[in-house]
């Protein structure tokens, strides 16, 4: 049973967050290693959508840009 005395929690409506890509009309290239750099953890993995702050299609094309880069060998796989 539910106290009466004790208020419903009341949830608070998250702000938002705009895609970084989509507000800047900022183009993605793998050649840009700091801006790809930015969405890889200290761990070297991919950071997920909701901590990146990317809709689904940057962040499909920020997962793909980070893998060309780690094919051809300018970020390493894993991390030391």
């Amino acid at each position: 049973m539910r106290d009466s005395k004790k208020p419903a929690k009341l949830f608070r409506k998250r702000k938002k967050r705009v895609c970084t890509f989509c507000e800047s009309k900022k183009k993605l290239d793998y050649k840009d290693l700091g801006l790809v750099r930015k969405f890889i953890s200290d761990r070297g993995k991919i950071s997920p959508r909701r901590s990146s702050g990317c809709c689904a299609l940057h962040q499909r094309m920020v997962a793909k840009a980070i893998k060309r880069v780690r094919e051809i060998g300018l970020v390493p796989f894993t991390v030391d």
